[in-house]
C-alpha cells in the first residue's frame, strides 16, 4: 500500500505525499541535517544566497561557516537535523558525526547522552543508526591516536557504523590499508564498514577502498561508473551505494539531475538509496531528491519506490 501512494504522489507531483511516506536517509550529518529556511528562522539570520555551485568541498565549507555556522550554535542545528528526520518521515536514520565533534562535547558519555535526549524527544519510534565519522587521517601518528581512543568509543556499544572521509582530491592515491586496523576493531564489534570514496576521483578508487577496507557500503561512489567491470563487481558483492544528487550536482560531479549516474549504477543491479548529505548548504531534503529524479524523466516511480525500499531492507543493518 505505502509503494503505491509513494508512486502516486511522485506521479502526480505531490511533495507532501512524498513526505508522509517512511523513507530512509543513510548519508547525513549532525549539524547539516536542516534546510536553510529553518535555520534562517530560528537562528534569526539572513542568509547569503549560494552559488549555483561550488568547485570543491573546501570552498562549500567555507561559504557553510562564514553565512550559517558561525552565527548559530552547533546544538541548535544538532538538535534541527533530528526535527527534519521526523518532519520529512525518515523511518531510518544513519548520521555521521565526526569524532573531533565528540570531543567538542567533552567525553563520549555527553555527547551520546545528547543524541539520546534528541532521538526520544523527535524520532523515538524511527529507526536511528549512529555513524562515527573519520576525518582526514592521512599519517600513522593521527591514526595510531584514533585507534588509541577506540576500546572507551565501543565500551557504550552506541555506534552502528564507522565512516572514513578523506579529500580524494589531495589524496588520491591515499594508502586505505594504515587505516584498516581501526575498521577491523569496527568490524570486529559489529560495526558497519563505510566510506567517502568515488565522488571524485575514478572507478579504481572506488573499488580499491571497498577491497582494503571490506566496506559494506560506499557513500557516493559514482565514479564506479566510468567502468562497467566494476559496477559489475559491486553489483554482485551487493556493496550498496548512498548517492546525494543534488550534492554530486552542486559539486560538478554530475551536470544535472538528468543526467545523473545513478541511473547506470542503477541499471547494473547496483544497490543504491538517495540521501540527503549536507542539506544545510544544498537545501534539498530526501522526499525532494526523490521528486527531483522523477521530474527530470530520469527515473520511473516504480523504480525510485524500488530505491525508497533498498534504504529500508533490514539486511543491511542487522
Amino acid at each position: 500500500m505505502e509503494s503505491e501512494k509513494f508512486i502516486k504522489y511522485l506521479q502526480i507531483n505531490s511533495l507532501e505525499g512524498i513526505i508522509s511516506i517512511p523513507k530512509s536517509d543513510l548519508h547525513n550529518y549532525l549539524g547539516n541535517g536542516r534546510n536553510i529556511e529553518y535555520i534562517k528562522k530560528h537562528a534569526n539570520i539572513d542568509i547569503k544566497a549560494r552559488p549555483e555551485r561550488f568547485s570543491s568541498l573546501t570552498e562549500m565549507e567555507e561559504w557553510a561557516h562564514t553565512n550559517i555556522k558561525q552565527y548559530c550554535t552547533g546544538l541548535m542545528r544538532y538538535e534541527a537535523a533530528f526535527i527534519q528526520a521526523k518532519n520529512d518521515n525518515i523511518v531510518v536514520l544513519a548520521m555521521s558525526v565526526f569524532r573531533n565533534t565528540v570531543s567538542y562535547f567533552g567525553s563520549c558519555e555527553q555527547f551520546i547522552g545528547m543524541q539520546k535526549e534528541f532521538k526520544e524527544k523527535h524520532i523515538p519510534d524511527y529507526l536511528f543508526l549512529p555513524e562515527l565519522s573519520y576525518l582526514g587521517l592521512t599519517d600513522a601518528d593521527k591514526i595510531d591516536f584514533e585507534y588509541s581512543l577506540m576500546d572507551e568509543i565501543l565500551s557504550y556499544n552506541y555506534f552502528k557504523s564507522v565512516d572514513l572521509c578523506i579529500d580524494q582530491l589531495s589524496q588520491p592515491n591515499f594508502d586505505y590499508k594504515s587505516f584498516s586496523k581501526i575498521f577491523r576493531k569496527a568490524k570486529n564489534a559489529g560495526l558497519k564498514l563505510k566510506a567517502h570514496v568515488g565522488e571524485w576521483g575514478t572507478a579504481d578508487d572506488v573499488m580499491r577502498a571497498v577491497e582494503e577496507l571490506e566496506l559494506d557500503e560506499a557513500h557516493h561512489g559514482i565514479a564506479a561508473v566510468s567502468s562497467p567491470q566494476i559496477m559489475k563487481w559491486l553489483a554482485r558483492h551487493k556493496i550498496r551505494l548512498n548517492i546525494c544528487p543534488s550534492c554530486n550536482i552542486m559539486l560538478g560531479r554530475a551536470q544535472s539531475y538528468a543526467t545523473h549516474p545513478i541511473r547506470i549504477l542503477y541499471d547494473y543491479g547496483i544497490p543504491v538509496t538517495i540521501n540527503s548529505d549536507d542539506m544545510l548548504i544544498v537545501n534539498q531534503s530526501v522526499s525532494q531528491e526523490y521528486l527531483n529524479l522523477y521530474n527530470c524523466g530520469l527515473m520511473t516511480a516504480h523504480e525510485l519506490d524500488e530505491i525508497r525500499l533498498t534504504g529500508l531492507d533490514r539486511k543491511y543493518w542487522s
